[in-house]
């Protein structure tokens, strides 16, 4: 099974989400999480902190991941590995092959039109609210 990831971060003050402007297909000319392709050997964690590097410049003395949930798409032979954190302080990106944005955390990604991931990232941001308290603690 082909394992993947996506990796919502929020800036210090959890206002802001950062997303990849898609160039290429999928979700082409879409606003995406950042994240890839686990690469053998490698745990789930390591993984995702590797793309974040990778995509953003963004290291782990900069944010704490915690694994969020999982998505299996069995027709696809894939499994989507869905982490979460907040930057400590502010970074300058550095981006790799797409462009990276910071998205109002009160914009509608449920808007298929604007966002990829047929409405997954809704889901998962909600996820997020209902357990905030555990992921990031009391706001600074």
């Amino acid at each position: 099974m082909k394992k993947l990831n996506v990796i919502i971060v929020y800036n210090k003050e959890e206002d802001k989400i950062l997303m990849c402007y898609r160039s290429k297909e999928p979700y082409k000319n879409k606003y995406n999480l950042v994240g890839g392709k686990l690469e053998d050997g490698e745990t789930e964690l390591e993984g995702a902190y590797r793309e974040l590097i990778e995509e953003t410049g963004i290291t782990g003395n900069d944010i704490q991941l915690t694994h969020l949930m999982n998505f299996q798409y069995k027709m696809l032979d894939m499994e989507l590995e869905v982490f979460v954190g907040k930057l400590n302080k502010e970074v300058v990106l550095v981006e790799e092959v797409n462009k990276l944005y910071w998205i109002s955390s009160s914009e509608d990604f449920s808007d298929k039109t604007k966002f990829a991931g047929e409405g997954n990232i809704s889901h998962m941001l909600e996820h997020v609210k209902i357990y905030r308290n555990k992921l990031f603690g009391g706001k600074t």
